[in-house]
């Protein structure tokens, strides 16, 4: 065996560079996630200062319970952006199924029918939307308006255009409108489990992987061997099983069916949170964390400016506001050529 010396290290050889922590931690959170987090924390101070109430216990259980419908939306919302489509009919949906919940516990007095039945109703919606997409090879903008008005038109023919039902006394509908478990209101952790099963989803997963791809590059996906077909039809139906769970929790926290009343402009609301969260609507680009954190700050902005006596009509300008604003830094970053200027 031989026994010759280890030749000396050469005195030129490039060193590893060393990553500061800082730089390390930006990397690990992101420059997205860091500036919602300032954002936050401006929001909260300045509206600290102006009304102590802002942080009484009872406010922030208000802001939690508040956002958690949002949020709900928001995340199945990131998904379909990320594969580079756009649903706009998310709060019809839970509209529609709001009021499905309602009449269903109404005629058989029962929780769990109300719910299944619910969450079928806004499967089936997802899948409409798909085929339409999908077979009709129609734009998931305009299909999803298209289905916005028929879906918010469904809901108030079987309502009348009214309030269904009365879920106010049931114990399941009461526990997850004013329920907690550990100290957290219900809403709060269904928020959160569905945003667990979301990210782990997206990052973990071949299925989050193949979502990014065909978002990312949908030829390439196709070549590759990813059945976009099947993905678009899959998210859409998802996406409509999760708006349904939106429109219960909007049943138990209004204590009956809503044709329109509690989900009328969330689609908006979703959207601006997925996209102040740093998902491309170009497709390919998301987090869940990230949308998490700009519902936070949107339903914080929300009830500070509630709290400040700020008119709703100036609430409904800052929301168009933080989108527009998210829209364009993104343009900015993507470094693509802006539309109407030369060079």
């Amino acid at each position: 065996m031989s026994t010759a010396p280890l030749a000396p290290a050469r005195a030129d050889a490039p060193e590893t560079p060393t990553v500061s922590p800082a730089k390390r931690f930006v990397a690990t959170v992101g420059v997205q996630n860091i500036s919602l987090i300032i954002a936050i924390a401006l929001v909260v101070a300045v509206i600290g200062i102006q009304n102590p109430l802002f942080f009484t216990i009872a406010n922030l259980r208000v802001i939690g319970t508040a956002v958690a419908i949002v949020g709900l939306l928001a995340v199945v919302q990131t998904i379909v952006i990320i594969l580079g489509a756009l649903d706009i009919s998310v709060g019809s949906i839970a509209g529609l199924t709001s009021v499905t919940s309602a009449m269903l516990f109404t005629a058989t007095s029962s929780a769990l029918v109300g719910v299944v039945g619910a969450v079928a109703i806004g499967v089936v919606c997802g899948l409409v939307n798909g085929c339409i997409i999908v077979f009709g090879r129609v734009n998931p903008v305009i299909a999803t308006l298209a289905t916005l008005a028929a879906f918010k038109g469904v809901a108030q023919l079987i309502s009348d255009g009214r309030a269904q039902g009365y879920t106010g006394a049931d114990p399941f509908f009461v526990f997850l409108a004013r329920g907690a478990v550990l100290g957290v209101p219900t809403l709060i952790w269904v928020l959160v489990i569905v945003a667990v099963v979301a990210h782990l989803v997206l990052r973990y997963t071949t299925i989050g992987r193949n979502i990014y791809a065909v978002g990312g590059n949908n030829i390439a996906a196709r070549l590759a061997g990813i059945n976009i077909n099947r993905y678009i039809i899959g998210v859409y139906m998802v996406t409509g099983a999760v708006a349904a769970i939106a429109g219960v929790l909007i049943t138990a926290r209004t204590g009956s069916g809503q044709p329109i009343s509690g989900s009328e402009g969330l689609e908006l609301q979703a959207i601006t949170a997925a996209a102040l969260g740093g998902a491309a609507l170009k497709g390919g680009k998301g987090a869940i964390a990230g949308t998490i954190l700009a519902v936070i700050l949107l339903g914080v902005l929300t009830n500070g400016m509630t709290l400040l006596g700020v008119n709703t009509f100036w609430q409904n300008v800052a929301q168009g506001t933080l989108l527009v604003i998210a829209v364009v830094i993104q343009q900015l970053r993507s470094g693509e050529r802006r539309i109407g200027i030369p060079g």
